[in-house]
């Protein structure tokens, strides 16, 4: 079971393991309404590295980027239920809309994105280059997105 940590905490984490010969895969996202998209996503993470980190957005964040009527479920239940999967190490919010600080911070040894992304279009693309972070890129399950969920719901 994974932990939800500060973010001094996973810094220190991620530093002490990675001095130990560990390895950290880190990913972010809202996951909001959880589907079998996303555990498929976070396993493909985990199995990447010794730890999984999941950058998780907070409310205020997802409000910024879905809209005011998100999150459907608030930050503590998602991180308590991410917490609750095998492939989840640790979970630690961040406020922004992107997690381009707290991965700088971070410097996992990977880092996970949705394969709607490439390197090129990638907003986090400087800070992994820069620490030389490498990205790999899942793909998505067809046809499961929270979006389809709640469409479902109160279609």
């Amino acid at each position: 079971m994974g932990k939800l940590v500060s973010q001094e905490e996973i810094i220190n984490i991620v530093r002490n393991g990675q001095a130990e010969g560990k390895t950290f895969a880190a990913t972010n996202g809202c996951f909001d309404i959880l589907h079998v998209g996303h555990v498929r996503y976070l396993q493909k993470t985990k199995s990447l590295a010794d730890y999984s980190i999941v950058m998780l957005n907070s409310d205020k964040s997802v409000k910024m980027i879905k809209g005011e009527n998100r999150p459907i479920n608030c930050e503590q239940d998602r991180a308590e239920i991410l917490n609750a999967l095998i492939c989840v190490d640790y979970v630690v919010l961040f406020e922004e809309k992107s997690p381009a600080k707290l991965l700088e911070a971070i410097k996992p040894d990977i880092y996970t994105k949705g394969a709607d992304y490439s390197l090129e279009t990638l907003p986090e693309r400087d800070i992994v280059i820069k620490n030389n972070i490498k990205v790999v890129f899942i793909d998505f399950v067809q046809g499961k997105s929270t979006t389809n969920v709640i469409n479902k719901c109160v279609g």
